[in-house]
């Protein structure tokens, strides 16, 4: 008899797991939140060809920041270590992925070196492009519509998610508006320069 309840536990565990990983999308679409579980945790650290070194980045390459984003889960309040810093025009688009699905919208970030045939000007809300960006399952061939843009600094960090789990290798990309210095984080007053 014994057995026959462990049996039942087990199946019971195993019903409930499954249910909690359904996920109810609209059909309207898919936010960037939302569809986070098809995301590259770690990245390459390759960096698109042309993207160039910002010259004088609030935090400096292998400086800590405190990252206030909620790109994906245990993001939000994360330390992360700054492992490269570039000047360019960081995108908030929305997409249908080549893979199919839902249309993914509000992803943050696409920078202007990830898009097809960018050329020199950003480009603008309402603009279709192809993106060039491997951040996401399908995402690469992409065509998209530029739904706002920012001339920016833009960051690959390094950060252990605060839900725990493995160390977030090369994670592209965090603009500077969502990293705080850890003094801030602290209580601390803001730092004078890095």
């Amino acid at each position: 008899m014994r057995k026959r309840w462990t049996l039942y536990g087990i199946l019971l565990l195993v019903v409930l797991a499954l249910s909690a990983c359904g996920k109810n999308t609209s059909d309207s679409g898919m936010s960037d939140m939302e569809s986070m579980e098809s995301m590259n945790h770690s990245g390459s650290g390759e960096v698109p060809a042309g993207l160039k070194k910002a010259e004088h980045p609030a935090f400096p390459e292998g400086s800590r920041a405190i990252i206030k984003a909620e790109h994906m889960e245990g993001m939000n309040g994360a330390k992360a270590t700054i492992v490269g810093a570039y000047s360019t025009t960081a995108y908030v688009v929305s997409y249908t992925p080549t893979t199919g699905g839902k249309r993914v919208t509000g992803h943050k970030w696409v920078i202007h070196e990830e898009i097809k045939d960018a050329g020199d000007k950003p480009f603008q809300p309402g603009d279709e492009v192809v993106l060039q960006a491997d951040h996401m399952e399908g995402m690469d061939g992409a065509k998209a519509t530029i739904d706002s843009a920012e001339q920016t600094t833009v960051y690959m960090v390094d950060y252990m998610p605060t839900t725990g789990g493995e160390m977030v290798k090369n994670h592209k990309w965090v603009t500077e508006s969502e990293l705080s210095n850890e003094s801030d984080a602290a209580g601390g007053g803001k730092m004078s320069g890095m």
